[in-house]
């Protein structure tokens, strides 16, 4: 339960009286664990997800589900990291009568039609570039020759379409696709397979066809635009573009008014637009209180037979919105599972998929199969493990009903005020932006996945398992040492299972539908782009020019550094960032990722031409050198840190502890250079890694090594307050003067328990591992499946086989690794929670 002592007056929520914080505190009870069996879950954030509604069980990242024309059944299609599948649910009871299962490199990706004489079932194919056709007797599906897209352009290019969603004309007779990584759409002639493409606008996702056949409507989900096909000529082209929301995702046609609804995944908002005029002719907001920052990432809707009402999958949220199409207004909100990304009105009942189910469950109940042992249990290792669910939903929805859910919503997600507020104590860490403190500046290190238990689980503080404990005093004895004498944060999660949303989290505090869709397919081998770390408009969590924290920054005159961050090599051996307001303040000469490189100095030579002009530490001690000398600090600095993720035991690399020891070292030294300077003082170190890459952790897979180093951390405490990624971003937001950037950061706690308000200035020095000199032999445990492996940027991997191999390295090759776990702790008891930003 959570209870909330308001003061002021409340805000009315959606209209139905829920009331949002003034400058009450609050008190956040326990959260409970994920996989208890209740039918409810706690997602890394914090937020808690309470489906309403029969649930049932899909595959794995349901993304579609479409009816079948007569309504006896929903095709789904998952799109996971795993075994890939097209399924036939029945609407009644959620039961699946068929699996057509696709393992990698084969796929299925976000869209399904039928003919309208529901004879032929289609399938986007994602990276195998094709779209797959089955024929359809009742409820079962049969494969038969698919349909193959063209991979060159018009011009001649050399172009890599991997369909998204797709559409049939009402006469049967052509089939629109969205290719989303080619930047077009293609018009496929259904009888004899022909086919031409034209150029939309960016990453387009979602395709609606008039009701006349005439135009087709193709949602840029990496631009802010609806590209609108002309279908009446031989060879398609586009009549106009529509300007909608940030990043459109699906779109719904109410031909009866000739109103077409468009999800805006990165602005919260529905798209109203009337395709007569070929125009937006109004905006629904989906921000669930007043002032709230975007998070809400609508991106699926379904409309009521009569089109009076208009129900909005909300991503970010768990939530189905439910909203009266005449006044526009939120008439309240549908709780549902975790990361809802279709929804359906279908005989009675509303249908929603829910990408993330109820997360994945321990791992380690007897008889689950052993995801680390993919030949035993293909596909079912810790990325893969999380089951999408089907909600079942009576319709109509009675308005008290709706106005309890609505409530559930808002205490699930804390948009009354839960969760977003300060641990009691005193402490330097400010309580609204631009309070004084003496914290001037902040150092940001973010490092490679690693769990609390592998580096921190035998430190004798904290909750740690010491059985699962890699890393000691020999190869990671700075970070062992930080968090034993400053202190020791042992319920902290990253927000993401990889890399791909890792780095959105760290930096812009969530990772958008574009990104939750596609790093699957990116990581399994099906041929999709890194959706993640670059200057692409569609990777942005919002308005790709203010949706990072260093656009913040240098909106807000705030001083700030790079090192490392969202950098690539270019042909001049310069380190440099897309975004134009990152690489004006980027040191060129510190290296980003490559594994060849070191961190620390003295730790070993250099293995890669990629390397800069020295290792990590060295290159960032030269420039602090000089803002000693000369002053100018900035307020915020970001350093990347990334050898702990390690090569595994490829021959001839060094080892996993010589990798870890090797970060390490960068890390005591960086700290050390600060303690021993006049910034001492007045700086906080703030450490963390991208993500666990879900390896052994006795508590989640999800829990990882976080430290806050300055002489207001110098405590020697435990502090077990419920933290992410988004509480640390947070933090180092408060202490920058900025203002949230999303509803996660904005929910989060910030890390207020691991500071005091007594300094302790005695500096830090350095401990030198031991490990640092270690290779691997050509004999090291997993050395064949390590080198195969690539390694050019972070997480290309099969985590599974990595983690097996760093655990083998470290405990013998005939040790065996345990399984990854997934049980998230909530809050202690006692945890306070604050007011949201915006609620004044």
């Amino acid at each position: 339960m959570i209870r909330a002592l308001v003061a002021g007056a409340g805000v009315t929520l959606l209209g139905i009286g829920v009331a949002t914080a003034g400058a009450g505190v609050f008190d956040a009870g326990p959260r409970s664990r994920v996989g208890e069996n209740d039918g409810t879950a706690v997602v890394p954030v914090g937020y808690r997800v309470t489906p309403a509604g029969s649930q049932s069980a899909l595959g794995e990242l349901p993304l579609v589900a479409t009816p079948f024309p007569d309504g006896r059944a929903v095709l789904v299609v998952n799109a996971g990291q795993g075994v890939q599948s097209v399924q036939v649910v029945s609407p009644r009871d959620g039961g699946v009568s068929q699996t057509i299962r696709y393992a990698s490199p084969q796929a299925v990706f976000a869209g399904a039609a039928f003919s309208p004489d529901g004879t032929k079932a289609y399938v986007s194919a994602g990276g195998n570039n094709k779209i797959r056709v089955y024929s359809v007797a009742g409820d079962r599906l049969t494969e038969t020759t698919s349909i193959p897209l063209p991979v060159t352009n018009p011009d001649g290019q050399t172009i890599n379409p991997c369909p998204a969603q797709i559409a049939v004309t009402p006469d049967g007779e052509r089939l629109v696709v969205a290719d989303q990584l080619a930047d077009a759409a293609t018009v496929i002639t259904l009888a004899d397979g022909t086919s031409r493409t034209v150029a939309v606008g960016h990453a387009p996702y979602g395709v609606t066809i008039s009701r006349d056949g005439t135009r087709a409507y193709v949602t840029d989900q990496g631009a802010e635009t609806v590209s609108v096909l002309d279908l009446t000529a031989a060879e398609p082209a586009v009549l106009s573009t529509i300007t909608v929301g940030t990043h459109p995702n699906q779109s719904v046609l109410d031909p009866a008014r000739n109103l077409l609804y468009v999800a805006d995944g990165d602005s919260d908002d529905v798209s109203v637009v009337d395709t007569t005029a070929g125009r937006t002719i109004r905006t629904i907001g989906l921000a669930p209180y007043r002032g709230a920052q975007v998070g809400s990432n609508p991106d699926a809707l379904a409309l009521s037979p009569d089109g009076k009402t208009l129900y909005v999958a909300n991503s970010g949220n768990n939530d189905v919105a439910v909203v009266d199409t005449a006044g526009g207004g939120v008439r309240g909100l549908i709780p549902t599972g975790w990361y809802p990304t279709a929804v359906v009105s279908l005989g009675g009942r509303l249908l929603v998929t829910n990408a993330k189910g109820l997360g994945a469950g321990p791992d380690d109940g007897p008889g689950r199969p052993d995801p680390y042992a993919p030949s035993a249990s293909p596909g079912r290792y810790s990325g893969s493990v999380i089951v999408g669910t089907l909600s079942r939903i009576s319709l109509p929805i009675r308005q008290d009903r709706l106005a309890g859910w609505t409530r559930q919503v808002a205490a699930d997600n804390g948009f009354h005020g839960a969760g977003g507020g300060m641990t009691p104590g005193a402490s330097v860490v400010p309580r609204w932006p631009k309070q004084p403190s003496p914290i001037k500046h902040v150092i940001y290190v973010v490092r490679e996945n690693r769990t609390f238990d592998q580096e921190l689980g035998s430190i004798g503080k904290g909750d740690g398992d010491p059985s699962l404990n890699l890393f000691g005093d020999e190869s990671a004895p700075n970070a062992r040492a930080l968090a034993r004498r400053f202190v020791t944060i042992d319920n902290f999660y990253a927000d993401a299972e990889v890399s791909a949303q890792g780095w959105n989290w760290v930096v812009a505090a969530n990772s958008n539908p574009y990104s939750e869709q596609g790093w699957p397919a990116n990581y399994s081998g099906r041929n999709h782009s890194y959706p993640s770390e670059s200057d692409d408009p569609a990777i942005a969590p919002q308005r790709p020019d203010d949706a990072y924290i260093w656009q913040r920054l240098a909106t807000a005159g705030v001083s700030f550094r790079n090192y490392g961050f969202y950098v690539t090599r270019d042909s001049k051996g310069r380190f440099v960032a897309g975004d134009p307001v990152l690489d004006a303040n980027t040191d060129h000469a510190f290296t980003g990722f490559a594994l060849g490189c070191p961190d620390g100095p003295g730790s070993f030579e250099p293995r890669a031409a990629t390397c800069g002009p020295t290792d990590r530490f060295t290159e960032w001690k030269r420039e602090f050198d000089r803002y000693v000398a000369d002053g100018g600090l900035p307020a915020v600095q970001f350093v990347r840190l990334p050898n702990d993720h390690t090569a595994g035991t490829r021959a001839g690399s060094p080892t996993p502890r010589a990798y870890v020891g090797d970060n390490d070292w960068a890390l005591g030294k960086l700290v050390e250079a600060v303690s021993h300077s006049k910034y001492w003082k007045s700086t906080a170190v703030f450490v963390t890694e991208d993500d666990s890459q879900n390896g052994p952790d006795h508590v989640d897979a999800h829990r990882t090594v976080a430290l806050v180093i300055s002489p207001y951390t110098r405590t020697g405490r435990v502090d077990s307050t419920f933290y992410s990624t988004a509480s640390m971003l947070r933090t180092i937001e408060l202490f920058a003067g900025l203002r949230p950037l999303t509803q996660f950061d904005a929910y989060a706690t910030p890390m207020t328990g691991s500071f005091t308000d007594k300094p302790a200035f005695t500096p830090y020095s350095a401990i030198r591992p031991g490990t640092m000199a270690e290779v691997n032999g050509a004999n090291a445990p997993m050395a064949a499946q390590s080198a195969e492996q690539s390694l050019g940027k972070e997480d290309q991997i099969d985590e599974q086989v990595f983690n097996q191999a760093i655990w083998k390295s470290v405990r013998g090759d005939t040790s065996v690794m345990p399984a990854p776990r997934h049980a998230l702790r909530g809050s202690e008891p006692g945890d306070q929670a604050g007011r949201h930003e915006g609620d004044d």
